[in-house]
């Protein structure tokens, strides 16, 4: 694992632009983590990322975009008050402690922004590092879709819904 940074979490600015398509486009084409078209292309995958209802904030080190994260209500109307959010960290910065500051962020501002929880609802269970940041961080697994994600080397994997309450 390498050592942990210094990272700073700002919102998104259109001068990001650039830089979260470097992040996201990788992941996206990977296949292997976000229900995203791995064809998508980076006009659309910056798109669907500053989607207007999401909240887009980048993690930065010494002045290098190292994640990027989103928090936008889960539902409309009545579902609205559980958010829901997604993480991208950057690959050369990964086992640096970047998506657990990403996610202390994320609670953080889901609070302050009135969330009474957050959900996950598709988690790929084969992205078993987000998965134990989840649980270690107080998220419980509180459904399993099986086999409703085809991996691109694992074929048929389950995908996890997973819950944390922002209530005290």
């Amino acid at each position: 694992m390498n050592a942990k940074i210094e990272i700073t979490i700002r919102p998104k600015t259109a001068r990001d632009d650039a830089a979260l398509v470097s992040l996201v486009l990788p992941v996206f084409r990977a296949g292997d983590t976000y229900t995203v078209d791995p064809d998508i292309s980076a006009v659309d995958a910056l798109a669907f990322w500053t989607a207007p209802e999401k909240s887009v904030f980048i993690a930065e080190h010494g002045g290098e975009v190292v994640g990027t994260y989103y928090i936008r209500p889960n539902q409309a109307g009545g579902g609205a008050h559980i958010c829901n959010c997604g993480y991208i960290t950057a690959t050369a910065a990964q086992g640096r402690g970047i998506a657990r500051a990403m996610l202390a962020h994320s609670l953080q501002t889901a609070r302050a922004e009135g969330y009474r929880g957050m959900q996950y609802n598709f988690v790929v269970s084969e992205n078993t590092r987000a998965v134990a940041t989840w649980q270690k961080a107080g998220f419980e697994i509180v459904g399993r879709l099986p086999q409703a994600f085809d991996h691109p080397s694992k074929g048929l994997v389950d995908a996890l819904v997973m819950f944390k309450s922002l209530v005290d």
